[in-house]
């Protein structure tokens, strides 16, 4: 089945250049466009994208609160794509902490866009890791968030969790961080799980940006 995405800019050029970049794998398929993010809940829960492609900045909704609502009011919501001008923007990272998956630049080649694409679908890496942590050096707070942290005290995470999470946010994918602790890869399966499960979050993506806005993982 091929990953199904839904393109949502304000720059018709931005789309069709997107589209014409994704459409020719014939592992993706563009099912949607919609010029602003207040047209996004209707068309997710009518074309049931895998991925949205979703502009930060745009005139009515922009992609922080876009991503916001998706979130909160779609039953098995897709994996959002933060399309950006700009890498080291504090609308990516407010987007990233809203429970966006990851960012794909404006200026990306078409490889790097078809990688994002297909590496936030199968949601098994972290997409731009090390720009994350800068993201997080940035913008987070570096004494940890109080809200955060209580979160992360509550998880109780084992010593082998902790050691995964670390891993994640090292942005290594489940098959490296098998290799690092010379486990099987269904193991590392079942800690990610556990982690995401203890934190409350979505995906890999949420649960790293929780160990930098706690303070468990330093981003510097």
């Amino acid at each position: 089945m091929p990953v199904t995405v839904l393109l949502v800019d304000d720059e018709p050029l931005v789309r069709a250049g997107l589209r014409a970049v994704l459409e020719a794998e014939s592992d993706i398929e563009v099912v949607g466009e919609a010029a602003d993010g207040a047209a996004v809940i209707p068309l997710v829960r009518r074309l049931r994208p895998d991925v949205v492609a979703m502009d930060v900045r745009m005139p009515l909704l922009d992609g922080i609160e876009a991503t916001r609502a998706v979130l909160r009011t779609v039953a098995d919501p897709p994996k959002i794509l933060v399309v950006t001008t700009f890498e080291n923007d504090e609308y990516v990272y407010e987007a990233l902490r809203a429970g966006a998956d990851g960012f794909l630049l404006k200026r990306a080649c078409p490889a790097e866009i078809v990688h994002a694409v297909r590496l936030v679908a199968e949601g098994e890496s972290l997409l731009f890791p090390s720009s994350v942590r800068q993201l997080a050096a940035a913008y987070g707070d570096a004494a940890g968030n109080p809200a955060a942290r209580a979160v992360m005290e509550r998880a109780a995470l084992t010593e082998r969790e902790a050691q995964v999470l670390r891993l994640m946010a090292g942005g290594l994918s489940n098959a490296e961080i098998a290799a690092r602790l010379v486990v099987g890869t269904e193991t590392v399966k079942s800690h990610v799980s556990a982690v995401l499960a203890k934190l409350g979050a979505r995906d890999r993506t949420q649960a790293v940006i929780a160990a930098y806005e706690s303070g468990f993982v330093a981003p510097g």
